[in-house]
């Protein structure tokens, strides 16, 4: 397998893209709910050991402060990897079902077009969740804030829907896979097989607050977008979060279904 140089000099094995590397954030913005883009109030986001950790040991409350931390550059179609595993105890003040709570924001608005006291980017949400031990909890969910998608081709309007997981329970690290084909189709993928699939992702329906709604035509596509990664109220840890650009082949479906062979 040979390695690509990429513009910023870190190095790109077989076409993946190391979206954190490792050390800091860059490449990453910040935005939390009632803070300016790029206040990282608390050090919510930071590095620890290597790992992209969101923390709350600065908060005295949660105080429905939710957070985001976008990388900087759109994508299309692509595969997305993610390492992630929850620690710790849930800040205080933060929902009973924001426990061991996080996600992955596909598809989603700018950090920079977010309203001051925004909740949530408009967006597709990849829900991630861990186990209380004892009850199931299935992880790698979609949620649809300020957006609806197809599912078995009828319009799917409510704001969540769980995929066909299995629980993890504990700090165990969890490898979730993220397919997105413009507004074609994405899945949700964990072990190697499909949890959870969708089509026709596009502007919709509510679940965000104190947006500019008339950035926003209902029904509009989404066909690209930001990945966002998740402050909900309890920690979490991300030790890979890598990317495989697929936008070269959305012309060419034979090479695509090529690739995805390779790649899945």
């Amino acid at each position: 397998m040979g390695c690509n140089p990429t513009q910023d000099g870190s190095i790109v094995e077989s076409g993946w893209q190391e979206l954190f590397n490792g050390e800091d954030l860059e490449g990453w913005t910040v935005k939390i709910t009632g803070h300016e883009v790029s206040e990282n109030h608390a050090e919510t986001f930071r590095v620890e050991d290597g790992l992209l950790t969101v923390s709350y040991d600065g908060y005295d409350n949660f105080d429905g402060q939710f957070g985001h931390l976008f990388y900087d550059k759109p994508f299309s179609a692509y595969l997305l990897r993610v390492e992630y595993r929850f620690v710790d105890e849930q800040a205080p003040g933060g929902q009973e079902w924001a426990y061991r709570n996080s996600g992955v924001m596909l598809h989603g608005q700018s950090p920079e077009s977010m309203g001051l006291n925004q909740d949530f980017p408009v967006s597709i949400e990849g829900q991630l969740l861990g186990g209380d031990g004892e009850n199931e909890r299935p992880t790698s969910n979609l949620c649809t804030p300020g957006t609806h998608v197809e599912v078995d081709g009828q319009l799917f309007t409510p704001h969540c829907l769980n995929s066909h997981s299995k629980t993890y329970h504990g700090d165990q690290w969890v490898t979730a896979e993220f397919l997105v084909l413009g507004d074609s189709l994405i899945e949700h993928r964990l072990e190697n097989r499909v949890v959870l699939s969708y089509t026709k992702p596009q502007i919709g329906g509510g679940n965000v607050a104190n947006h500019n709604a008339e950035l926003f035509e209902e029904g509009q596509p989404l066909t690209e977008g930001y990945i966002s990664l998740q402050s909900e109220s309890h920690p979490v840890q991300f030790r890979r979060v890598s990317l495989y650009d697929l936008e070269r082949y959305m012309d060419d479906q034979e090479g695509l279904k090529a690739k995805l062979e390779e790649l899945l």
